[in-house]
């Protein structure tokens, strides 16, 4: 369920008194699909990605989706964590530090637990920083585990 803020002041009071915690974002099913039309957008067409047949005999038993295809996805999953109202502007401003422990296998589900780790003003608005470890349905380790950093603006 996404987490509705009205404001700077109210987003901030959240990292303070809230302990920041956002939740849990709903699944999302990773399709040979999606990663097909990563692939052809970044011009990653590693056979682990894009080659079923061959993927399944190889290191991972099946097809992979791409480390970075995981991390943009950091963006519609965080969109059903927390909605900031009352800016003018959100802007990505940038990662701290990504990690991508485990694969993700074509036809996976992946979900994002999110923490507001600070929230620090700038000129014009403030600067968070989200704690984000995307997990994998059934999964012993994380497919990804990322500090984002995001600008809202008023």
């Amino acid at each position: 369920m996404t987490l509705t803020v009205h404001g700077i002041d109210a987003l901030k009071k959240l990292a303070r008194e809230g302990g920041g915690d956002l939740g849990t974002s709903d699944w999302l099913e990773i399709t040979q699909q999606r990663v097909d039309t990563f692939a052809d957008a970044t011009d990653d067409h590693q056979w682990i990605h894009t080659d079923p047949e061959r993927a399944a005999a190889g290191p991972f038993g099946a097809p992979i989706a791409h480390g970075y295809l995981t991390l943009s996805l950091f963006i519609p999953l965080f969109t059903g964590l927390l909605d900031v109202r009352g800016v003018t502007t959100k802007v990505n401003y940038g990662l701290d530090k990504v990690r991508f422990p485990a694969p993700v296998r074509v036809g996976s589900r992946i979900r994002l637990v999110g923490r507001l780790a600070s929230v620090d003003d700038v000129p014009g608005g403030v600067q968070i920083a989200v704690d984000g470890t995307v997990e994998i349905e059934g999964g012993a380790k994380p497919a990804a585990v990322l500090r984002s950093l995001s600008r809202f603006y008023v």
